[in-house]
Formats: C-alpha cells, sequence, structure tokens
C-alpha cells in the first residue's frame, strides 16, 4: 500500500475512533444529568453509556464526518461545511426537579465533559512531552506518531464539540441552556428558532460565517491548553 495512502487511513481512522469517543461522552453527560434530576427515559433507552452504539446516527455520525474527513484532503474544500452529530438525547423536562435548574445542567453536560476530556488529554500530552516520550524525533515514526496524532485529535475535536454547542441557537445545548432565563415573552421566537436553527446552522457554517464566530474562541481554548508546549 502506497505510504500516502496507508497515512490517510491511519488518520481517518484515528479521527473516527476520536470523534466517536467525544461525540458519546457528550450524549452519555446529557442523559447521566437528566437521571440525576430525576428522568430516566435516557437511561430506559440505554443512552447512559459510552458505549458508541448507543449514540450513533448513521448520517451524522458516520457518513457525513467521513465525507467530510475526506473532503477536507481536497485542495478545493475550503468552506465546505463540516456537519456532524450523535443521535439527540432524550430527555423529559416534566419528569424533572427543579427544571430550570436541570434545563441549564443537562444542556451543558456535553459541554463541560468535552472540555473536562480536552483538559485531561493536555496534561497527559504535557507529561509525556516533559518526560521526553514525545519529542520532535519520536512523533515522526513509530509507536509514538499515532499515538501523538490521537491526543492531538482528542484535544481538538472535543474542543471544537463543546465550542461549537455553547452557541445560543437552538437546537444546540447553549440555546437550550439560555432558555431557563428568557422571559415567557420569547418562547414563541425560541420555539421557531428550534423549528429552523439547523437550517440557519448550516447556512452559517456554508457561508463561512460560523467560522467567524467560533473560530477565534475555539483558537483562544485551544491556545491556553498548549500554552508553553
Amino acid at each position: 500500500m502506497p505510504q500516502d495512502i496507508a497515512d490517510f487511513l491511519s488518520k481517518l481512522v484515528i479521527y473516527m475512533v476520536v470523534w466517536l469517543f467525544a461525540v458519546s461522552i457528550h450524549e452519555a453527560a446529557h442523559a447521566w444529568m437528566s437521571l440525576k434530576f430525576g428522568d430516566d427515559t435516557a437511561q430506559r433507552l440505554g443512552r447512559v453509556t459510552l458505549n458508541p452504539i448507543a449514540h450513533i446516527d448513521i448520517l451524522g455520525t458516520i457518513i457525513l464526518p467521513i465525507i467530510g474527513f475526506v473532503v477536507s484532503y481536497s485542495p478545493t474544500a475550503s468552506g465546505y461545511p463540516l456537519i456532524m452529530w450523535g443521535k439527540p438525547t432524550p430527555v423529559n423536562p416534566l419528569k424533572w426537579r427543579r427544571k430550570d435548574l436541570a434545563n441549564v445542567m443537562v444542556s451543558l453536560a456535553g459541554i463541560g465533559t468535552n472540555i473536562i476530556a480536552a483538559v485531561s488529554v493536555s496534561i497527559i500530552l504535557r507529561l509525556l512531552i516533559t518526560f521526553q516520550v514525545f519529542t520532535a524525533a519520536t512523533v515522526q515514526s513509530g509507536i509514538a506518531k499515532p499515538v501523538f496524532t490521537l491526543l492531538i485529535s482528542m484535544i481538538f475535536l472535543n474542543v471544537g464539540l463543546a465550542i461549537f454547542n455553547l452557541l445560543p441557537l437552538p437546537p444546540l445545548d447553549g440555546g437550550r441552556a439560555i432558555q431557563s432565563f428568557l422571559p415567557i415573552s420569547y418562547e414563541p421566537i425560541m420555539q421557531l428558532l428550534e423549528t429552523y436553527g439547523f437550517l440557519i446552522l448550516f447556512m452559517l457554517m456554508w457561508t463561512g460565517i460560523l467560522g467567524y464566530i467560533v473560530g477565534p474562541i475555539n483558537s483562544f481554548v485551544i491556545g491556553l491548553l498548549f500554552y508553553g508546549l
């Protein structure tokens, strides 16, 4: 197998493994937090688990991420919208105790989990660099190369997923969380955004506007995690 094809396939495998992990902990965190506030809907459907099979949406979790990764290797890929998602975690707000607090905590649980994962991996990365397991030479070949790529991908994908979901636009987590702080008069607007939110997000991604919004925040957080490396 040619080296460039082997390198491409290894990076694709690592990318998909990391993505499945990131989306699984994200959705499992939603399910777990909802259970803690009295709603067992997700638990009964087997969603309080890190098993990625429970959180896979064939189109959003498998097909589109692979297409996005493949297209990203093309020199004409600039502006291509990378759209990916996991199977939405079902919750029943009617079962929640302290509904406003529950809504915020359940909505932000996935984001928090992704950030914790990114911080934890960045600490591991720092230690491996400090003890010279990873050096400029070792990360170019051998077992250190894919492990280094895996850890870097873990940081970038978890931060990206967290920052993206912080956007205050339904159906994203940030949009759901902000509903607890808005007066009742905003409910029709939020319902409208819930209905057309995905279309709005698609347009923002396709036009590149989303990159101008999320990009600087994402770069700032990544900069903090890699500071001093």
